[in-house]
This record gives structure tokens, C-alpha cells and sequence, in this order.
């Protein structure tokens, strides 16, 4: 799908009046939020490990072009094959190739957001490929033909009885009343489809540069089914996701775990290197990495954004933010919802369309206290706000109007000094005397219209404070 982040207004609005998702999001912070709280405070030295994950991210990232070298070569000395993409057209242009190559008819994909960030299900259809998503909840969204609503949860907006209807209406089945009888249901629908796969694609949770191996983190077989029962493995993952050594893993999935799910450990830990050797019993005989930038580059470029790029995709900000929690994933319009999402979708796509993102958040701070690798991403969040109203680093991006820019350089000017303040706020006294009804002010003219349409804001004091306290 298209990106929406154009859209937030309206899909936020929409999502508000929304009982279903407003009742759903509700299991958010006592589900998700609190078992990482539980999780981590479990867990001896959780600021330690913090620390030491965010000090490995910022130092892989700060060298990733070596390390993506010794990913190539570890991988290849494996057996398998990689294949750097710079964007989402040569990405899926790749993996098609390999596909029709090889004759594949049908392709399993364990989770991955990469592959929704690329389009590819599409793109396969396309070419004559039949993809089938094998993650319950990714299996339930690509029946209903949406995006995901949530990082690690994608159809956590769907209640049981809409989960049946769609079954109903796209498999033919009967209309069911219990979960377990809904899962019994897609596990009986995909079981014939990964014995038919002559593909198999997944995303990677870590790949460790000093042995090629891909890591993946799943509470369902699903996973380690796709890596190892078609002929074909291909894993599509964004260039950041590399860490240096296995002993990093071990750092990265007491974090990652911890903090999306609050697991100790999750069900399955897949690790893959290269294709099936010749004294396995299982796994491919071909393995593809495909390492994608797609953007990423223009973060990792600008100093103030790069720190966005240590993401592990454990999603415990979306679970802390107050506004994730009322507007949900589908409002953001892409792929990466929540304070994260702000933040990189608009740099992946276009700063300017996705100019309403940034102001998505309250700026308290949540999604920082939450984070495992502890990112800043209020810090961010207002550097992008400074970004489209000065335009200093991106001025093709720059959306402030020019009666905008001019408010708040008077805004400015009006607070620099006392002597501008006490002139400033007198004029004001005076302006607001027309708009002024029960010491309050409904209805700003424009270009400040926006700050009443939703709230009343009181009057100025008609005598200011500090002369008040001479008195």
C-alpha cells in the first residue's frame, strides 16, 4: 500500500470515534506496558544492559560500513549469497528474480516489516506469486488487506468476532466464537501452505556480522518452518539491524524480549547461517540475505537523527505513548506507527508530507523511559519541528507560512526582554478585548484559528502579575 502519512489528521480523527480500536488500545498498558515494567525491573542491572545495548548500536552504527563488509563476507563464506539494495524497487526487483529463476509458485514469509515497508506481497502477486503471510496476526491482516496496526502485535485492533467474519467471508468457513478454534483454523489453512512453499521469506530480528548469521525472535513455529522448509530461504532486513558478534546477540535478545512482549525468553529463537550443510536434516539449500537502505542513509547522515537508526523494533514506545494509545497504528499511514514512526517515516518517505508526525506526541517523555537502547526521541521529535518551520538542514521541506514564521519571530521578540514583554502583552490586552466572552477566548481569527477549534484558551489578566505583586 501506498503511504498515507499525508493523512494523520483525518485517520486520527477517524480512528477516535472508533469503539472497537479506542477498546482494544485499551489492553496496551496493562498488557504490553506493564509486563515490560515487570520484566525489566526482574531482571538484575536492566540499566547496565540498557546502557551496554545502546553503547553497541551507537558504535555499529557509527562503523556500519565495516560491518556490513564482514557481513558480506562471513555470509558468503557460509554458502549464502547477499545483496545490497538502495532502495524498495531494487529490493523486490531482486528477490522476484531469484524467485522466477527457481520456478517458485509460492512463497511463506515469516514477520517482516521490511517487506511491508517494500511492497513485496504486492509486487509477487504481480509476477505470479502467491505470498502468503504465516504470522497469525500478519496472516489475518493480509486477509483483510491492511496494514499492521501494531510492531509486534499487527492485528491487535481486531476483535474476535471481526477475526471470524473475515475468515468467513474470505475462506469459507463457518463463523467461530473462540480463539482457539480461529487459530486451529489458519493453522489448519497455512499447514497446506508450507508444504506447497518452494519459498521461503523472513525478516531478521539481528544479523550478527562476525558468523552471517540471522537471528529471528517468534512465539509461533512459523518462523523456523519458513527458514527451513522450502528450498529457498531469502531474509530482507534494513542495513541497521547488523550488530558485531554473537556475544552482542545474547545483550540484544534479553532487550528486545523483555521489552515487547515481557517474556523472559520467547518461544522460538531462530539463528540461520548460510544454507543447509551437508550433514543437516533440514534447511534450505539456497540462502539469500538482502540488506536494504531505502532512506536509511538520510538518517544515518544527519548527526541529529541517526541515534533513530539503534531501533531494536521491540515496540514498548507505541505501548507508552499516550498517543499511539488513543489513535492507534493505521493513523500514521505506513508501516512504523507510534513516537518510532514519527520519527523515521517521514525521513523514509518525504519530511514535508509527513509533517503532521512530529507534532504527534505530548513530548513527556514516555517513549524514552520505555526504550530499551534509551533513544531520545523527544529530542528528535523536536528537531524535526525545528527542521519544518526553519527548513535550516531541509529547506526544501519547509512547510511554516510565512504569517506562521511571523507570529512566532513577534512571539519571540515579545519574550526576549522584560521591557518587550510588558509592551507586547499590554498591545494584546487591547487586541483581544473584541474575541474576549466570559474571561475566556473562543474563537482565534486566523492564521491561529487551530489552537481554538478543539479548546477555549483564558483571557490575558487584565493587570499583570508582577504589578499585582507590588501592589
Amino acid at each position: 500500500m501506498r503511504p498515507r502519512i499525508k493523512q494523520f489528521p483525518q485517520l486520527s480523527a477517524a480512528a477516535l470515534k472508533d469503539e472497537q480500536i479506542q477498546n482494544n488500545l485499551l489492553g496496551l498498558y496493562n498488557g504490553f506496558h506493564k509486563a515490560r515494567i515487570a520484566a525489566s525491573e526482574a531482571t538484575p542491572n536492566w540499566d547496565e544492559l540498557s546502557d551496554r545495548g545502546r553503547a553497541i548500536k551507537a558504535h555499529t552504527i557509527d562503523n556500519l560500513d565495516y560491518y556490513l563488509e564482514m557481513v558480506e563476507r562471513t555470509v558468503t563464506a557460509a554458502g549464502g549469497k547477499v545483496f545490497f539494495a538502495k532502495d524498495a524497487a531494487e529490493a523486490t526487483q531482486y528477490v522476484i528474480e531469484v524467485a522466477k529463476s527457481r520456478g517458485v509458485k509460492v512463497a511463506i514469509k515469516g514477520k517482516s516489516m521490511v517487506s511491508e515497508e517494500m511492497g513485496l506481497n504486492q509486487s509477487l502477486e504481480e509476477a505470479g506469486i502467491e505470498p502468503v503471510e504465516t504470522d497469525l496476526g500478519e496472516y489475518i491482516i493480509q486477509l483483510a488487506d491492511e496494514t499492521p496496526f501494531h510492531i509486534i502485535a499487527p492485528a491487535i485492533h481486531k476483535s474476535k468476532a471481526q477475526v471470524s467474519d473475515l475468515f468467513h467471508e474470505k475462506l469459507g468457513t463457518p463463523q467461530m466464537t473462540e480463539i482457539t478454534d480461529l487459530a486451529a483454523e489458519a493453522r489448519r489453512q497455512l499447514r497446506k501452505k508450507f508444504i506447497e512453499a518452494d519459498m521461503g521469506i523472513t525478516g531478521a530480528n539481528f544479523v550478527v556480522a562476525e558468523t552471517g548469521t540471522v537471528a529471528l525472535v517468534t512465539n509461533e513455529g512459523n518462523g523456523r518452518m519458513c527458514t527451513s522448509m522450502p528450498k529457498l530461504h531469502i531474509a530482507i532486513t534494513g542495513m541497521e539491524k547488523v550488530i558485531p558478534s554473537i556475544e552482542d546477540l545474547g545483550v540484544f535478545l534479553r532487550l528486545l524480549i523483555r521489552s515487547a512482549t515481557g517474556q523472559r525468553i520467547t518461544s522460538y529463537v531462530t539463528t540461520i547461517t548460510g544454507p543447509r550443510k551437508e550433514d543437516e536434516e533440514d534447511g534450505p539449500d539456497e540462502f539469500h540475505l538482502v540488506l536494504i537502505d531505502n532512506g536509511r542513509n538520510r538518517l544515518l547522515a544527519d548527526p541529529a537523527l541517526r541515534e533513530s537508526l539503534y531501533c531494536i523494533r521491540c515496540g514498548a514506545c507505541l505501548n507508552a505513548c499516550p498517543v499511539y494509545r488513543k489513535v492507534g497504528g493505521h493513523a500514521y499511514g505506513w508501516v512504523y506507527p507510534g513516537p518510532i514512526g514519527a520519527i523515521i517515516s517521514p525521513m523514509l518517505t518525504g519530511l514535508s508530507d509527513g509533517k503532521d508526525l512530529p507534532y504527534a506526541s505530548t513530548l513527556c517523555g514516555a517513549c524514552k523511559e520505555a526504550c530499551p537502547v534509551k533513544i531520545n526521541m523527544p529530542r528528535m521529535l523536536l528537531y524535526m519541528r525545528n527542521q519544518l518551520a526553519e527548513g535550516a538542514n531541509y529547506p526544501e521541506h519547509k512547510t511554516a507560512s510565512f504569517g506562521e514564521a511571523m507570529t512566532f519571530k513577534l512571539w519571540r521578540l515579545g519574550l526576549s526582554s522584560s521591557l518587550s514583554l510588558r509592551v507586547f502583552s499590554g498591545l494584546a490586552r487591547l487586541l483581544q478585548m473584541p474575541i474576549v466572552r466570559n474571561g475566556r477566548i473562543n474563537k482565534l481569527p486566523p492564521p491561529l484559528s487551530a489552537w481554538t477549534r478543539l479548546r477555549t484558551l483564558p483571557a490575558l489578566a487584565s493587570k499583570p502579575f508582577r504589578k499585582r505583586w507590588r501592589e
